[in-house]
């Protein structure tokens, strides 16, 4: 079993908090998860973000292609036949 501290509950606006002791090494703004399990409670600390994709190294790593063209975006309209019934895309 790890060491045993005491923290101190106190009203916070319309909730109450939990001082929990430096010692434990949070920080000001970690994110907690808390589980109340048969009248104990348990935190830890809720799973990291994933981190964002940085697409910056990606420029010039495919020289062949090329943007597309204001005309290459046009598409012929077609019919679409979902489930047996034929659908325009004014439908």
């Amino acid at each position: 079993m790890g060491k045993e501290y005491r923290a101190k509950v106190f009203k916070s606006g319309n909730s109450v908090a939990l001082r929990l002791p430096k010692e434990l090494g949070l920080k000001d703004g970690d994110v907690m998860v808390l589980r109340e399990e048969q009248g104990h409670f348990a935190f830890e600390p809720a799973p990291a973000k994933p981190a964002r994709i940085d697409v910056s190294g990606f420029w010039g790593k495919a020289p062949w292609l090329k943007p597309l063209r204001p005309e290459d975006r046009e598409f012929e309209e077609r019919e679409l036949d979902w489930d047996g019934k034929l659908l325009k895309r004014d439908d």
